[in-house]
This record gives C-alpha cells, structure tokens and sequence, in this order.
C-alpha cells in the first residue's frame, strides 16, 4: 500500500484511512454529508496525489497522443487542458484522461490511480512515432481546492489574478511560497475551483498554507467519499463504475470526446457506432420513492425482467433523493422514461433524468 506525501498529515487530522487504488488515502474526515455541502456552499481541499501524471514530448508528441486519445489534441493552446479518453482496440475505454498542453510539444497526461500501469503499458505500446515519455506519477502530488469561495479564498497565494483562469484553463505560476506550480481550473465537483500540480517535496507547505488562508471562509479537509457524492450529482464518469474496457465511449455519452475529423484508435468502428446509435445507453436516473440505489444493483423494467444494472448510486446530500448512473436499452433511454431499481426484494420505481442532477 503506498502512502501519499501527507497520509501522516490525514492520519494527524483524525481522517479515516482506506485503501484505494493501491494507496492509503482518506475517505472522509467529519463525514460525507458535511464535508459534500462544504464544497458545496464553501470550499474544501481534497489530496488527489494518487493520480498517475505522464509528460510527453519532443516533435512527435502530438502525433502519439492525436493516435492514442479519442478528442482533438491540435485544439489546444498553451494554457489549455482537455477532457478525452483512451479507447481500446474493442470498442471499450482503456482510461478517461486530462491533457494539458504545456508548452510546445510538451503534454501533460493525467491519468487515473488504478490505471496508471496499464495506461502507461498501453500509451507506450502505441509510441512507434519516437514521442519521449515520462511517468512522474510518483514525484508529483496533486490537491483539489474546490468550491464556490475557491478563488476569493486562494487568491492571497498566488500573484496571479486566479479569477481570469476560466475552466479548463491553468497557469504555471507562485502559489503558497512555490514557484512553478500548475494552476489549473479543473476538478471533480462541479462547484468550481482548482486543482494544484507541485513536487511531494512542496505539497505539505501548499496544503497548509491553503487551509490558513482557507479558514475564513470555511474551508475543511474532504475525502474520497464525498468527491465521489459530487461527482456523482454532476453525473461525472468514474472510471471502474461508469466506465471501463467493455463500455464504448458512445453509448457512455463520450461521444462529445470523439473527435471523428482524425484517427485515432478504433475510430472508424466507433464512428460507424455512433451513426447507428447503440443498442444501450448509460442513462441517469432518481429514484420516485425512499430508498438508496447502489453499483449493481439490477435496474428492472415493469414486469420485473432485469435490463440493466446500477453503475453508480447514491443518496444524493444536496437533493435528498437517491440517485444513480446505469446502463439500459436505448427504448428505456430518453428523459423521463420510467424504470426501477431492485433494492433488496423491492423493485423502487425511478426516472431517467437530464444531467447534471444538482444544478447548484
């Protein structure tokens, strides 16, 4: 099991450890409902160090990544980053990723912690063109500050004007005392905010640094339970759940990530799927009644037969309603088609929904 560079400090802060994705992180800290509605209504800082970070670079680095990822990589600017994914060669997702382009033919690749092997094993499998890679996964931490008073919280850290980073946006700039820090305008929450690139060697002075300059305006430490409960309100993918090697990024909703105007790994036959719409669809759905859906729990239609399955379920803490993520026929698909949710011996019935879930 590894340890980030503040497990001790999570330990000392009374957070409950668990293991995930081969690393000791924290889960929650005063619990899930609270630390969800503080970067909800406030901000919150969560330690994301676990996730994987490769640079690539050198003349040919956009033709690797133009080849390995399914969105169009020659968009991006200086300053920019973007949401894409790795598919397979069987119509499935290898990972979901963040490129940032940091300067010219330099990228930065931010990958998921379970997937950093694989990932790196499958990038590097495609690299016939002479890109040079880089894994610095375990040099770098990464926090998430996010939240609605992120910027006005932040802003005394940094000389940068943190309020004309727009999203999916950064900047290579101070912060806390540190220079060359990546300021990016991402996360995992939709409540705004940023996220903090720097050396395990900096990220303790950052991480207390943001929790004082943070303290008037009611920042908390979060953990991995509640970033789960906002994504999931957001309708945001987790890979393993939502997403994984037999799931295609079409009948996902990543369609929007596939950019057809180049070839990229199984882009003719994910074309040719998108032209004919799949046969199922991830739809996102709230339960009519009391109850909590949970990942795998069977969706079943009105005579009781399984069509499906919950991907991702929660009680959601701002709605107070339980809702969920899963795969179904397409005829089950469109907005406000009714389903259910076996709970137990009780099929709970349930609507699909348009996304996001919580509109804030």
């Amino acid at each position: 099991m590894k340890d980030t560079a503040l497990s001790a400090t999570h330990e000392a802060l009374g957070a409950k450890m668990v293991p995930f994705a081969g690393f000791n992180m924290p889960v929650q800290y005063e619990g899930v409902n609270i630390e969800h509605e503080t970067v909800r209504k406030a901000v919150g800082v969560f330690d994301v160090s676990h996730m994987g970070e490769f640079l690539i670079e050198g003349p040919q680095a956009l033709a690797l990544i133009q080849k390995v990822s399914s969105n169009d990589a020659s968009k991006l600017e200086i300053g920019k980053a973007q949401y894409s994914c790795l598919p397979n060669d069987d119509g499935g997702i290898v990972d979901d990723l963040i490129i940032y382009k940091i300067k010219d033919e330099t990228y930065l690749l931010v990958v998921n912690a379970s997937n950093i092997e694989k990932d790196w094993n499958w990038i590097s499998s495609k690299n016939d063109v002479g890109a040079t890679m880089r894994d610095l996964s375990e040099d770098y931490s990464l926090l998430a500050i996010q939240g609605p008073k992120a910027v006005e919280a932040m802003q005394s850290l940094s000389s940068y004007d943190l309020s004309a980073v727009k999203f999916y946006n950064f900047v290579v700039g101070d912060f806390a005392g540190i220079e060359h820090v990546i300021i990016s305008a991402t996360g995992y929450t939709g409540s705004g905010g940023f996220e903090i690139y720097c050396k395990n060697s900096e990220v303790k002075q950052i991480w207390d640094k943001v929790l004082e300059a943070g303290a008037d305006y009611g920042i908390k430490p979060i953990g991995l339970a509640a970033r789960d409960t906002l994504r999931l309100e957001m309708g945001y993918c987790l890979y393993g759940n939502d997403i994984d090697d037999t799931t295609s990024p079409i009948e996902a909703g990543l369609g929007w990530v596939c950019k057809f105007n180049k070839t990229f790994t199984n882009s003719e036959a994910l074309q040719a799927e998108k032209e004919r719409t799949p046969e199922r669809k991830l739809v996102a759905f709230k339960l009519d009644e009391r109850g909590i859906p949970r990942q795998g729990y069977d969706i079943v239609d009105g005579s009781g037969k399984t069509i499906g399955n919950v991907t991702s379920g929660t009680m959601s803490p701002m709605l107070g309603v339980g809702i969920g993520l899963g795969y179904v026929p397409k005829v089950f698909s469109k907005v406000d088609s009714k389903i259910n949710i076996q709970v137990r011996k009780k099929a709970i019935p349930a609507t699909v929904v348009k996304l996001p879930f919580y509109k804030g």
